[in-house]
């Protein structure tokens, strides 16, 4: 329920201003208590002072194993526990063995005590040294080096680069997790988006742009799974056709995230606006190449055919970064 309070002057030149009974006692406040103070726009957050801000949580994995296991751990960590005790009457040596993959594949992550009914993991990363900005700047460079490498991959019929790409999708994922968990703790108190330097919107805006760059990962992954499939070299024209697509598919995924980062709205909104231009020509392109196959033996085609959606999906997600881009550029109410 919506409380009001009357601003009132102290001293002079000093404004007062009590705060709910309820809200402190919920939260320890008392007399003598520090409170912090967050401006942000026109609005004025206020959060109580702590000395260990450290957060605790507990989960049961009694009944937990596998994938349940390894989400239950990666929700935990992008919930925003800087500790988390993992407890059941008898771990598993196959639970622990989930744990410490789980562990190993997100940032920060290390386990502090391991007994017979407990592991407890703790994040031991500095959160105000953390930046969203950079992680999601990696996120663009490793995704896009995926997915060239893919292309060229299916080009050059290179198994082992392939594989190669396969493997990086743990680096996408991971900074993807960080990503989310930046985020989530912007939501959860201002002090996290202060020691950011940026408004909660710009983060949240990275925040989508970061998912969309993981998906683009993902899709890179599935053409090198898919490269693995073909025996013989695929034909010259066909390479040709996909490298340029690429090509196209790229600039949409650049301009988009470049038009996110930029500071200046109305070169934001041109880039932006060229991105998503650019979608609709890539989507004519992607169905020239599909004319292509249909000459081809049907099963090659159809590996074909999902290589090319896949590419044609990755600029459709470049398109989402640059609607997200005129989202930020546009004025605030």
């Amino acid at each position: 329920m919506v409380e009001t309070r009357k601003v009132q002057v102290t001293g002079g030149s000093t404004y007062t201003v009590s705060i709910p009974k309820d809200w402190a006692t919920e939260n320890s406040v008392s007399a003598g208590s520090e409170v912090e103070f967050y401006p942000e726009g026109d609005s004025l957050f206020l959060t109580p002072r702590t000395e260990d801000e450290r957060t605790e949580g507990t989960l049961d994995i009694a009944n937990l194993a596998g994938d349940e296991l390894t989400r239950a751990v990666m929700t935990m960590y992008v919930s925003g526990f800087d500790i988390i005790a993992l407890e059941s009457g008898r771990i598993t040596t196959e639970q622990r063995r989930t744990i410490r993959e789980a562990t190993q594949s997100l940032v920060g992550l290390e386990v502090l005590e391991e007994t017979r009914d407990r592991v407890v993991i703790r994040d031991l990363l500095d959160s105000s040294e953390l930046s969203i900005h950079n992680a999601v700047t990696r996120m663009r460079l490793i995704s896009l080096s995926m997915l060239e490498d893919a292309i060229a991959a299916i080009a050059e019929l290179d198994d082992d680069m392939a594989r190669d790409v396969i493997q990086r999708d743990d680096d996408v994922d991971r900074l993807w997790m960080v990503v989310s968990r930046i985020f989530r703790a912007t939501l959860r108190t201002p002090k996290a988006a202060e020691e950011l330097g940026l408004p909660r919107e710009v983060c949240f805006d990275y925040q989508s742009a970061a998912r969309q760059l993981e998906r683009i990962g993902d899709h890179a992954t599935k053409i090198a799974h898919l490269t693995l499939n073909f025996e013989e070299p695929v034909s010259e024209d066909v390479v040709s056709a996909l490298e340029e697509l690429y090509m196209e598919a790229r600039k949409v995924v650049d301009d988009g995230m470049d038009a996110l980062f930029t500071d200046d709205p109305d070169e934001a909104s041109r880039l932006a606006n060229d991105a998503r231009e650019n979608v609709q020509q890539i989507d004519e392109r992607a169905r020239k190449i599909d004319e292509l196959l249909r000459d081809l033996d049907p099963a090659r085609a159809q590996l074909l055919g999902l290589i090319v959606d896949s590419v044609s999906r990755s600029a459709d997600y470049g398109g989402n970064i640059a609607e997200t881009a005129l989202q930020k550029a546009a004025p605030t109410p």
